[in-house]
């Protein structure tokens, strides 16, 4: 079968997932059928009951008070940083965010990116003229929840929309694992991570659309709203360096910048200190919650498990860049290229795993594109039961801080957050051997699909490749030497 067959075969396949609502619409006396394909409709829908559920799950604080509880929160399971938030970083008394640091006194810094930063205020101004500050506080994070509901079912919708050029019905069934997530779920209102997820899972859909312009756009507002989608931009080096499109990687560099730069620009003129909180911030924090970091030091690990920050900085930055050498040499060196998808969740993956810091709701990063890279079921499951296991531990083991002996034990927790590292890099592992095994991929074992997700870089032919070769010498060689 060739290259055309089996584009014709795709095409065939994503025309038949196409099995959504049909709208007639008459034009000068004809009819114009228009076929909406079904991730569209279950997309929405499935986000919608994620958005109620996740919505749900927060009500013994959002209703209950529990928030105004510091252990009663914890022992709900339903902490949110969007409320305490909106006091803590003095939203509550009209600052406004960056712009606090002298001789700014019109407002106060915060310790996310500049587009993050603007979502907040947005919220905050929409409940300014509410009187009454505890009411406020409410709205505030009833503003934040259906801001963030809206980006869920973009992100949702986005993902589905790259799935969907697989075909076979892909595009629905990435809606429902995305949106139905349990992991997700329970994170989805923790913090604004929603906000980041929807901005890349559009970037990534205009790449696959072959639109390298506007993709860079998406992913340069991504960056700044979280800096996690900064690695996606490697990742296309990777890629583009491997198939030659080097020129359409520019494109998308160049749109990142710009985006970036027209954001972040302003502020950092203006507020230099306030915008400069977030880089000081990530600098200088320590070993904190969930990471293998804080592990290493609970269990005081010689050398790792004792180091000063300047020391932990360096481990975990040079840890990563190991990582990212690796997958460098992944990209460019398996006998077939690697799928965007599949490179850019092991770049996240690992930086999750060696970062300081893993909080519960970065998983929310993780799960459109653990969708796409479509590992092995069972280790997405394995992934997902963690995740819920770790959500539950981490809000326990903070009551045992403070009210023992309740809560989960402090040998209870630490063996959550291993499981949850160790099925990560269990998730990741099944991605690699997809890669170092492509008809073990099951985006490609069907020869129908190669990089669906690739846009120009689908079916692209390879113009650098690194190759190993294994130097056999003959009994003749071997006698002469």
């Amino acid at each position: 079968m060739d290259d055309d067959d089996r584009a014709t075969q795709a095409q065939e396949a994503r025309g038949q997932g196409r099995i959504g609502r049909e709208a007639n619409i008459r034009s000068g006396g004809a009819a114009v059928r228009y076929r909406y394909p079904a991730f569209v409709g279950v997309g929405v829908a499935a986000s919608v009951l994620a958005a109620l559920l996740g919505y749900a799950q927060k009500l013994p604080c959002s209703s209950g008070g529990a928030w105004n509880s510091f252990t009663g929160q914890f022992r709900d399971a339903c902490y949110t940083d969007i409320y305490p938030l909106y006091y803590t970083e003095q939203l509550s008394a009209g600052k406004v965010p960056y712009y606090g640091h002298p001789p700014y006194s019109a407002g106060h810094p915060v310790e996310y990116p500049v587009l993050m930063g603007w979502m907040m205020e947005a919220a905050a101004w929409a409940v300014h003229s509410v009187a009454d500050a505890y009411a406020r506080g409410k709205d505030f994070y009833e503003v934040t929840v259906l801001m963030l509901a809206v980006c869920l079912i973009v992100g949702v919708l986005a993902t589905a929309a790259t799935a969907h050029r697989e075909g076979g019905g892909a595009g629905w069934k990435a809606a429902l694992m995305v949106a139905l997530s349990p992991g997700l779920i329970l994170a989805a209102y923790i913090n604004w991570d929603l906000f980041a997820m929807a901005l890349t899972a559009c970037g990534l859909a205009a790449w696959a659309a072959r639109r390298p312009w506007l993709a860079g756009v998406l992913l340069g507002l991504a960056v700044a709203t979280k800096f996690y989608p900064l690695m996606f931009f490697g990742a296309l080096l990777l890629l583009c360096l491997r198939a030659g499109k080097l020129r359409e990687f520019g494109k998308a560099l160049a749109g990142g910048l710009i985006a970036w730069l027209a954001i972040n620009v302003p502020v950092a003129l203006t507020a230099t200190s306030g915008w400069a909180e977030f880089y000081a911030f990530s600098r200088s924090r320590g070993a904190d919650w969930g990471s293998v970091w804080y592990l290493f030091e609970n269990y005081h690990v010689p050398v790792v498990g004792n180091s000063s920050l300047g020391e932990l900085n360096l481990f975990s930055s040079g840890a990563f860049a190991v990582a990212c050498v690796l997958i460098g040499v992944l990209a460019l060196a398996a006998p077939r290229r690697p799928r965007l998808p599949q490179l850019c969740f092991l770049l996240l993956a690992s930086f999750l795993i060696l970062n300081k810091v893993w909080s519960p709701q970065y998983v929310v990063w993780l799960v459109p594109l653990a969708v796409l890279a479509r590992p092995r079921i069972w280790a997405y499951v394995l992934w997902q039961l963690a995740e819920v296991a770790y959500f539950l531990g981490i809000w326990g083991y903070f009551v045992f801080l403070y009210q023992p002996p309740a809560g989960i034990s402090t040998g209870w927790y630490f063996a959550i957050l291993g499981a949850r590292l160790v099925t990560l890099a269990l998730l990741a592992s099944t991605v690699v051997v997809d890669i170092l095994q492509p008809a073990r991929d099951r985006v490609r074992a069907s020869g129908v699909n190669d990089d669906p997700a690739g846009g120009v870089l689908d079916r692209a032919p390879d113009r650098l490749a690194v190759t190993w070769h294994r130097v056999i010498r003959h009994p003749v060689e071997a006698a002469a030497g």
